[in-house]
């Protein structure tokens, strides 16, 4: 549900943009941008751009929220910090896993996930190189699932090119056709019709190249941020939890 109202307002903030830039800008740029002159005006290639730019943005926001929910866990006390606690099988891990199992982000955050599989382990095992093997595995599957949930936006930033790459080609297309269908093809109002029609064409492929930019510069900042929080995370257990295991 967060996921489909991010987007629904997303593409809702694009509409809203779309018509104030339509009303707000002077023609050129206007043309440029949203290719207003288009007889199938609103239903333009640049409009679905925007569009598509905007479900990105929502995409990330997403994924930013996410990355302020995984920081936010590590200042939760779920582990003792001091330099004297040794953990036992047993009572001294009952405070801990209670504590994970009454976190309410439990089963989304990286860190109470961590914490629970580790001190299950140790509880069953109570072998502190096998809950370490644990934690070492369990931090490459949660690396490996969050890049997986980057593959919307990593569509979206590719997609977004191929949209401006297809209307150059339909924009090029149609301004040849308005000049074959002419019969004076030197005529300097032909010709200025034909260049405008071309500059229109080629703008749609720069103004898809700067969204996608925008968002692969987004996309990386908020990932590596995920990233170093998941290692961040790993190494709260390593220091907190495994370091601290004592078993006969």
């Amino acid at each position: 549900m967060t996921r489909l109202l991010t987007l629904s307002l997303s593409l809702v903030a694009a509409v809203i943009l779309i018509a104030l830039l339509a009303r707000m800008l002077p023609a050129t740029a206007a043309t440029i941008l949203l290719d207003v002159n288009r007889s199938t005006w609103p239903f333009t290639v640049q409009n679905v751009l925007w569009l598509a730019f905007f479900a990105g943005l929502g995409e990330l926001a997403i994924r930013w929220r996410s990355g302020r929910l995984e920081e936010q866990q590590l200042d939760r006390g779920y582990l003792p910090l001091d330099e004297t606690t040794v953990l036992r099988p047993g009572d001294d891990m009952t405070p801990i896993f209670q504590k994970v199992r009454n976190s309410k982000h439990r089963n989304v955050c990286f860190l109470p996930r961590l914490i629970e599989r580790c001190v299950l382990n140790f509880n069953l095992s109570q072998s502190v190189d096998q809950a370490n093997a644990l934690l070492n595995s369990s931090l490459e599957l949660f690396l490996h699932e969050l890049d997986l949930r980057y593959n919307i936006i990593r569509y979206i930033t590719w997609l977004i090119p191929s949209l401006g790459f297809i209307g150059t080609v339909v924009g090029i297309m149609l301004a040849l056709n308005y000049a074959g269908d002419r019969a004076n093809v030197e005529s300097p109002e032909m010709l200025y019709e034909v260049t405008q029609r071309l500059g229109v064409a080629f703008s749609t492929t720069l103004l898809a190249l700067i969204m996608a930019a925008i968002l692969v510069f987004l996309q990386n900042l908020i990932q590596g941020r995920e990233e170093n929080t998941l290692n961040r995370a790993g190494q709260y257990c390593l220091d907190n939890l495994i370091n601290r295991l004592y078993s006969r």
